[in-house]
């Protein structure tokens, strides 16, 4: 096992010694509580995960959360000091949840794989009692992580190759900032401000300083002394380091940086102005300097739009903040989870803007010769694969639970990152676009 595995399972370990079951929405143990008592809560029900359209401009979506869904599943345990606080249930009620456990079957779509309309992500399969009461929890985590591993592989993509930085703590809830670290990890991000991230996910860790180091530094005349602010980070870090030099003047201050470094100075961050002029200039400068392989980071609100923008430009990292913990303006990936199927019967919403197919599905999706995907098609649960019609076939949904256990061998986050990156380069070329509304590729159930 690498670091890295061996830290993830330590804090699968520590996250299932915690208690996930109050991770709901009351009305889903109310409606617990109706099905006991008119016997409908042991009828085998289906549940389907899926989004009828995807939020903004996004032409496809990335599955994220998956493991975090598969935990909290396992720690769905209620414990006495919970259910004391369930004042509003009968004692049959209480009952049933003080002997919960999951024992039913969830299969999906792997995490890192891309979505769209109508894709199953997620079949969640056992007593109505038993899936139900999971719905929130399922959501919450698929829809967050969802909506950031989305926005941050349009941004791995807009940066073509160039290395991106996730440094959007500030930016978000304490918490809710280690998981979306997690998921733009999984969508090609290179590494993380956030050292909690970082030891609980085995993420590269990444900064520096701040404007705050530069201007803590005065001289005897209270006036500002960058360059001793700079020597002292060198003195600290090393030259290999990356100084921040836009606090006052950034033509000085890239002169400062290499007058202290020397030309083995190993970059400079700006975090202001036009970043497409400065870092043109900011480039003709350290290689009139010498400094020739010193590397340009630049910061600043950027998001999908800009680092597109800033193609072209001489830079070399792009650090992200805002944009990537908040979903790039859409904080949640717009995910249902719906009942589907009643003991072997489909069973569907019908409601105006809000239908659904009934009957659990699974999926398949078609690729060309050459890889590229054409089209998603889905079919009935456990029924017959349908035919490629002359394209190859790449099944879709895996097992992840059987009657309750995790199956074996699921992927690491490692090995998640680097399926997502094999997925994006199978959407056709018009699939990567930024700007375009319909979907890259369509969902087409095939009934039998």
């Amino acid at each position: 096992m690498t670091s890295t595995e061996n830290r993830e399972s330590a804090n699968a370990r520590s996250t299932r010694q915690r208690s996930s079951a109050l991770l709901t929405d009351k009305y889903e143990l109310t409606m617990l509580e109706a099905a006991l008592a008119d016997g409908s809560a042991h009828r085998q029900c289906a549940f389907e995960v899926f989004t009828r359209r995807l939020p903004n401009e996004r032409r496809y979506g990335v599955v994220a959360g998956t493991a975090r869904v598969l935990a909290a599943v396992q720690d769905f345990v209620f414990t006495e000091e919970q259910l004391e606080d369930l004042d509003f249930l009968n004692e049959q009620t209480l009952e049933y949840l003080r002997t919960y456990r999951f024992t039913g079957q969830i299969d999906g779509y792997r995490e890192g794989e891309l979505y769209f309309p109508n894709s199953p992500i997620l079949s969640v399969r056992g007593t109505f009692a038993e899936c139900v009461i999971l719905e929130t929890v399922i959501l919450s985590i698929l829809n967050s992580d969802s909506a950031v591993a989305s926005a941050a592989a349009r941004m791995v993509t807009a940066a073509a190759g160039r290395s991106i930085i996730e440094m959007g703590s500030r930016r978000t809830h304490e918490y809710a900032a280690v998981t979306a670290a997690r998921a733009a990890y999984l969508a090609g991000f290179d590494a993380t401000s956030n050292l909690e991230a970082a030891r609980r996910y085995g993420i590269p860790a990444s900064g520096t300083a701040a404007h705050a180091w530069t201007l803590l530094h005065v001289d005897d005349n209270g006036m500002p002394d960058e360059k001793a602010a700079f020597q002292a980070q060198i003195d600290a870090l090393g030259v290999g380091t990356v100084l921040l030099v836009d606090t006052f003047d950034i033509a000085q201050g890239v002169k400062n940086a290499v007058e202290v470094a020397g030309p083995e100075l190993g970059g400079v961050r700006i975090d202001s102005g036009d970043l497409g002029v400065l870092t043109r200039e900011v480039r003709a400068q350290l290689d009139e300097l010498g400094a020739t392989k010193t590397k340009i980071v630049v910061s600043s609100d950027l998001d999908e739009f800009t680092i597109a923008a800033l193609r072209s430009e001489p830079v070399d990292t792009f650090g992200v903040g805002t944009s990537v913990v908040t979903g790039s303006d859409a904080p949640t990936a717009g995910l249902v989870y719906k009942l589907v199927e009643v003991e072997g019967h489909p069973v569907a919403k019908r409601a105006r803007g809000k239908a659904s197919q009934g009957g659990a599905k699974a999926a398949v999706r078609l690729c060309r010769a050459t890889g590229t995907a054409v089209e998603e098609l889905t079919y009935p649960f456990g029924g017959e694969e349908p035919a490629s019609n002359g394209f190859t076939t790449r099944a879709l949904t895996v097992p992840l639970i059987r009657d309750g256990e995790l199956v074996d061998n699921l992927p690491t986050l490692q090995e998640s990152r680097d399926y997502l990156a094999a997925q994006l380069v199978t959407l056709p070329w018009e699939g990567l676009a930024l700007t375009r509304d319909e979907p890259a590729l369509t969902v087409r159930h095939i009934s039998q």
